[in-house]
């Protein structure tokens, strides 16, 4: 294909291209201009108050991750791909919330790395782009560099931002993963989704820490799944009996989003939940060695947390749980643990249990 484009030659390569991505498993592919500059403003609002904790990453490089072609230099535009991960459960994920013995796993991370899935599709796209029209500049991105992944979906016209700032589709739910195509072909570009939140407010009432301050504004800082998977210190005292049985992200805001009464079980086997994590007690997790914590989660999002952090969660969500001659048990066998924070947040469970049953 020539350097220069026709705007035929783009529209047919555009069609080609969101029917390949179909074909790779994605549910939706848009496309985006590199115009972010109302989306800088509120991410350098947002890092002005600290809201993003101790994710320093957010503030790293700069104007790189508003501004694509800083990070990617000739990058003229975004293709953002869309791909379902709600897994199929005998158990709705919403009556495990606060379960008395059993954990809660953000659905997003019981099956394969979200990260290499997607990733090898983009690539794969790539590749069959790269087949039509020859060598062309690209660079993919699943959550990996510093990009703003759902201002650019928003854009390509892949759904809307929610009051809980994760993105909305009117048809498909929240429950997606989001991936990029960084590329110098000027592709024409899709119309932005429109917000269709109304004056529906139930992810701010239902989140259990209050982290949505206000509609579209989230505070990184009171986010159970920032504390529990960015925040590498101890969990704030204040949090910890808010958290309930979470023990690896949070949820709460997409399982009572009206939308997701649309969202389907996803096909994708890769994403269908492993070693029983999605329905699983918290002693047994809390049980695990080193060793078999490694092979369980072999290929999983969740090995980004490492052991300790792992163990320190769910300490937490025993605090939190009934008390039980096995819930004591094993807090027991980990209170003078060689880890830290470990030792720590499982003392602290087991005070809870104390003052329980002195106040019972």
């Amino acid at each position: 294909m020539p350097q220069t484009h026709t705007i035929a030659e783009l529209n047919a390569l555009k069609a080609d291209i969101v029917r390949w991505g179909m074909e790779l498993g994605f549910q939706q592919l848009g496309v985006s201009d590199v115009d972010l500059a109302g989306a800088e403003a509120r991410l350098l609002a947002w890092l002005a108050d600290g809201r993003h904790g101790d994710m320093h990453y957010m503030q790293r490089h700069g104007s790189k991750r508003s501004r694509p072609a800083e990070l990617v230099p000739g990058t003229l535009r975004v293709l953002s791909a869309r791909m379902d991960y709600l897994p199929a459960e005998q158990i709705e994920p919403a009556e495990l919330l606060d379960h008395a013995s059993r954990a809660y796993i953000s659905r997003y991370a019981l099956g394969r790395d979200y990260h290499k899935v997607l990733r090898d599709r983009l690539a794969k796209l790539a590749k069959k782009i790269v087949q039509q029209i020859g060598a062309f500049g690209y660079r993919a991105f699943v959550d990996s560099a510093p990009v703003l992944e759902k201002a650019l979906a928003q854009k390509a016209g892949i759904g809307w931002m929610g009051k809980h700032t994760n993105l909305i589709h009117d048809k498909a739910g929240s429950w997606f993963f989001l991936g990029e195509l960084y590329t110098d072909l000027p592709l024409p570009v899709d119309t932005p989704g429109d917000s269709h939140c109304g004056s529906c407010r139930a992810c701010i009432d239902v989140c259990p820490t209050q982290a949505i301050v206000a509609p579209y504004q989230l505070d990184a800082r009171r986010c159970i799944s920032y504390l529990t998977i960015e925040m590498r210190e101890s969990i704030p005292l204040e949090f910890r009996k808010a958290i309930g049985n979470r023990i690896y992200g949070c949820d709460d805001c997409q399982l009572f989003c009206p939308w997701n009464k649309f969202a389907k079980p996803t096909a994708e086997g890769d994403f269908a939940p492993r070693h029983g994590l999605d329905d699983v007690e918290l002693v047994e997790l809390f049980l695990w060695s080193e060793s078999t914590w490694l092979q369980k989660t072999e290929g999983s999002a969740i090995r980004r947390i490492g052991y300790a952090m792992w163990l320190r969660n769910i300490a937490v969500a025993l605090g939190n749980a009934k008390r039980t001659p096995q819930v004591i048990a094993a807090l027991q066998s980990r209170c003078d643990s060689s880890l830290p924070e470990v030792a720590e947040h499982t003392r602290w469970a087991l005070e809870q249990h104390t003052q329980n049953a002195v106040s019972g």
